[in-house]
């Protein structure tokens, strides 16, 4: 005569939970019934958790640490680049319909004022890795690098003398920016920081 699979089951789990409480709760595992999705009964039971550590070898452990390091510069400078794009943006908008070079400069030097008051000082406390990646994410903003933006608007002779302060510090207003490449890891930050707070691109 067949058993039915229920009875076998709850005649296994007294059987288990009797064979327990004569070792002790310690000693053995408690089982216990469970029922599938598809309807069936299955005895299950759970282990207690374990925690398994293991140290990083110092390839990934250099990873994570240059990793880090571009996550926080780029928290701390993607909204001077949305701002410096917004800017260059409201600009040329402006520009478009005037010729007279004193109007325009006016315009530029406006904005420009706009923006040292709104940045100036924090722009200033940046250290040089914070602005070489702020000159990356301005490349990727505006589709412009440093040195041609400043040309644009403040010459060309303004545009070298910043460059040579750049290279100075080891640094170059002609930052490139290849998000497929060489700046893949830059990019793929960039992205959770626009979904986070809500940035388009």
């Amino acid at each position: 005569m067949k058993i039915p699979l229920i009875l076998f089951i709850c005649l296994f789990v007294a059987l288990q939970t009797t064979y327990a409480q004569k070792l002790g709760v310690n000693d053995t595992i408690k089982v216990y019934g469970y029922v599938t999705a598809q309807g069936d009964t299955i005895p299950s039971g759970w282990y207690e958790q374990v925690f398994v550590y293991g140290k990083v070898n110092p390839k990934w452990k250099k990873y994570w640490v240059e990793w880090t390091r571009l996550r926080n510069a780029i928290y701390v400078t993607y909204p001077y680049a949305k701002a410096a794009s917004k800017t260059i943006n409201e600009i040329n908008v402006r520009l478009a319909n005037v010729t007279d070079e004193s109007q325009r400069k006016a315009i530029i030097h406006s904005k420009e004022k706009e923006l040292k008051a709104q940045f100036g000082d924090k722009i200033t406390q940046l250290s040089i890795y914070q602005g070489k990646v702020l000159m990356k994410l301005i490349r990727r903003e505006t589709g412009d690098n440093c040195y041609e933006i400043i040309k644009e608007y403040k010459g060309g002779f303004n545009a070298g003398f910043w460059q040579s302060v750049a290279f100075i510090f080891g640094s170059s207003l002609k930052q490139t920016y290849d998000p497929n490449n060489e700046d893949k890891l830059m990019e793929s930050i960039v992205k959770d920081v626009e979904k986070m707070y809500g940035y388009r691109s």
